[in-house]
């Protein structure tokens, strides 16, 4: 009672402090912002777009960056010299800072020009020459900079110089140049560097004349450098000729390919042959950089529409417009029916559109959801916590979204991915892997437990469609029906395909030499490990339905669970067993997912994306032959037996292609779905003033239980107060 005696004394400051408390709840509730919003006020109303990450991309240099959560940053820094239209369809390659589009011509071995019907057997040679448009800019960046007599400021950093330096905004002085031919020949050079490992270097070693010997000029160069692997790093690339890249003026260079390749002006639209400026390599190879994580893998440097300006992988990244960005038209054409979707409304308006873009670290789903529906992300993924408040399935199968978010002016796109979410066996371990006929019935077996139709069920709400083979719909070479099935897992019934009964998965078990899970020489449990760097409940709940497929074989299952940068590490190395990974298209070839199975890609010889390692001659002889030819009935041929092989083999598990579900709100438009394109955040629109309204809208505060909280504390208070009161006057009186 004693803390409370100044208040009691004091009746009217009591009354005082509350009625102020009030005012405040007041004050709050009629101010601009809500009161749950997680960005400062200063943010309200302006031209940002608000999104999230969940986990650091950990490679931004796109001589390495491979993956679908590193895209989303290089695809919109870096400009390589194609781009897919944003709205045509089927899926057009244009011209992105190249003048018109290459058109390859063709050499035989003696170089002497062919004519362009010649036969892809006479064909030793592709030439492109590329020629860039004039006038491109780099974004602003220290490397560039500058002193009044043309010296470069930050060229030469000693270890005192860096000492007050944590970040690149810690250089205060940046500068910039024009996009020269030369920059995209570099960063082709870049792909044969010993110490980046780039992912495609195995694949295009293959195509791009002298790349392979190129690699194994630079290790030797690296190999001898008495000063030390820093030093080596900063070794100019431009001094060392690469027989398949010519730089023929400021604008234009030329590659050479080995035969004929049609696929070459797809990699043309991927950050892996966007320009990197020789400046950038120099600046951040010096010593005490990589220390700081200032690199090209932390802060890019390109001439697209954003570049980053923020990278706290524990808090928040940010892309913000890049002020020296050459300038681009939205379409003013598209396919049939854009039009009335509102795809158009922007024709001819000058890109981008949005000044900030804003990612936020999101481990958990709920909390992305919850803060989508509050009007805090602009567009949001359905994951399955939040499928069934999200969408609704009419008896014959057709989505909708639900009342309620129809109601917030939300609305759904839709669309079968072009890719593949699958199950891998590293080929190079003794047990799973190999050639051998018992670890080939062992993996079937395993494809037969695993039920992925239950898994689409259970874990995607029914947004997929069981693979049959690597490649997905609207890919050439996909099969539909019968004919299409993989006999080794499936039946066909009047029905469609069904899966294997799991007798037979056990009776294949049994073949391998494991009877009821045991193995017969030793008579021990099979023990087998499943890789993976999944953390959340939701994987939590997948991990533990993998479990139980692999219980129906009587497998023990033990999980080996990492973060994803560990992850890639083991994968590398080739110390993963089992894993579960996915692939995303590069561009709408078959190729481009027959390659992930072929040898010269493996990932632990190669650093390639064959992630199982897995290896058969007459697998890659027809790879071979496959990835020249011209879709039609000779290339299904070739496919057909490749993906028979496949499916004998069983380096996979298929798993399933999954349904793309994006919702977004009233204000974020020409959010049209384009699987292959990585820079369509240039094309995207929001109001802001709208969004305000509707944040405001759906997040005020409700402050009346406080006040009828506080008038029950008054309630409650004033008759101890008047006791109090009386007992200090009675105590007085008889004093």
């Amino acid at each position: 009672m004693s803390a409370l005696q100044p208040l009691f004394r004091h009746p009217n400051l009591l009354v005082g402090w509350i009625l102020l408390i009030l005012t405040g709840l007041s004050v709050g509730a009629c101010s601009d912002q809500a009161w749950n919003s997680p960005y400062p006020p200063d943010q309200a109303g302006q031209n940002i777009l608000y999104s999230s990450f969940a986990e650091r991309p950990k490679h931004l240099d796109p001589a390495q960056s491979y993956s679908s959560n590193e895209v989303v940053f290089t695809g919109q820094i870096y400009e390589p010299p194609l781009q897919y239209h944003f709205l045509k369809r089927p899926y057009q390659l244009e011209p992105a800072t190249v003048t018109t589009m290459p058109v390859p011509y063709y050499l035989d071995d003696q170089g002497q020009r062919l004519s362009d019907n010649a036969s892809a057997d006479e064909i030793a040679y592709s030439v492109y020459d590329i020629e860039i448009q004039p006038g491109i800019h780099y974004q602003p960046h220290p490397a560039f900079a500058k002193d009044e007599q043309g010296q470069f400021l930050y060229h030469a950093l000693s270890e005192q110089d860096l000492e007050s330096v944590k970040t690149l905004s810690d250089f205060r002085e940046n500068g910039s140049r024009e996009l020269v031919a030369e920059d995209y020949a570099l960063q082709i050079k870049r792909l044969a560097h010993p110490r980046l490992h780039s992912p495609i270097f195995g694949l295009m070693s293959d195509y791009i004349v002298g790349l392979s010997d190129y690699a194994a000029t630079l290790k030797q160069v690296f190999e001898h450098n008495s000063e030390g692997a820093s030093a080596a790093a900063s070794v100019d690339l431009r001094d060392y000729p690469l027989a398949g890249v010519e730089v023929l003026d400021r604008y234009r260079y030329r590659v050479r390919i080995r035969g004929k390749y049609p696929q070459f002006l797809y990699w043309l639209a991927m950050p892996f042959f966007a320009p990197v400026p020789w400046e950038a390599d120099v600046f951040y190879s010096q010593p005490g950089m990589k220390e700081r994580n200032i690199s090209l893998d932390w802060y890019p440097l390109g001439t697209g529409p954003y570049m980053l300006t923020v990278n706290n992988p524990n808090r928040q990244m940010v892309m913000e417009r890049n002020p020296n960005f050459h300038g681009e038209r939205y379409p003013q054409a598209g396919e049939s029916g854009d039009a009335g979707q509102g795809y158009l409304d922007d024709a001819g308006r000058q890109l981008p559109m949005i000044d900030k873009v804003i990612y936020s670290l999101e481990k958990e789903a709920i909390p992305t959801w919850n803060k989508f529906l509050q009007g805090y992300y602009d567009a949001s993924g359905v994951s399955s916590d939040s499928f069934d408040q999200a969408i609704q399935v009419a008896s014959g199968g057709d989505i909708s979204l639900t009342p309620e978010l129809k109601a917030k002016g939300i609305h759904l796109n839709t669309v079968v991915s072009t890719s593949i979410s699958y199950i891998g066996f590293n080929m190079l371990d003794p047990v799973v892997g190999g050639d051998s006929e018992p670890a080939r019935l062992l993996r079937r077996a395993i494809s037969i437990a695993m039920d992925y139709e239950e898994y689409i069920s259970v874990f995607a709400n029914g947004r997929g469609i069981p693979a049959q083979s690597p490649l997905p719909p609207g890919i050439f070479g996909h099969v539909e029906g019968r004919q299409g099935i993989n006999t080794f897992v499936y039946d066909w019934t009047p029905h469609g395909p069904q899966r294997k009964p799991i007798a037979e998965a056990r009776r294949l078990l049994a073949q391998a030499g494991y009877p009821d899970g045991r193995d017969i020489k030793t008579g021990k449990p099979l023990v087998l490990y499943f890789d993976t760097s999944g953390v959340g409940p939701d994987d939590s709940a997948r991990l533990d339905w993998i479990r139980k497929q692999f219980v129906k074989l009587d497998i023990q299952l033990q999980v080996r669970n990492t973060d994803y940068n560990r992850f890639q590490d083991k994968m590398l190395k080739g110390t993963a067993q089992i894993f579960q990974w996915g692939w995303n298209a590069d561009y709408p070839d078959a190729e481009n997912f027959l390659f992930l199975l072929y040898a010269k890609n493996a990932k632990v010889e190669h650093s390639g994306e064959n992630a199982a390692n897995y290896s058969n001659a007459e697998f890659d002889r027809l790879f071979e032959q496959m990835k020249n030819m011209e879709n039609g009935a000779q290339r299904q041929q070739v496919i057909d037996r490749m993906v028979e092989i496949l499916r004998h083999d069983a380096p996979w598990v298929f798993g399933f292609h999954p349904k793309q579900f994006v919702l977004f709100h009233d204000w974020y438009h020409n959010a049209k779905s384009n699987l292959m394109a990585n820079n369509t955040l240039k094309y995207r629109r929001i109001e802001p003033a709208l969004r305000e309204q509707q944040r405001e809208a759906w997040n005020h505060p409700v402050v009346w239980p406080l006040g009828l909280i506080i008038l029950m504390l008054i309630a409650a208070v004033i008759p101890a107060v008047i006791a109090y009161r009386r007992h200090e006057n009675q105590q007085a009186l008889e004093h």
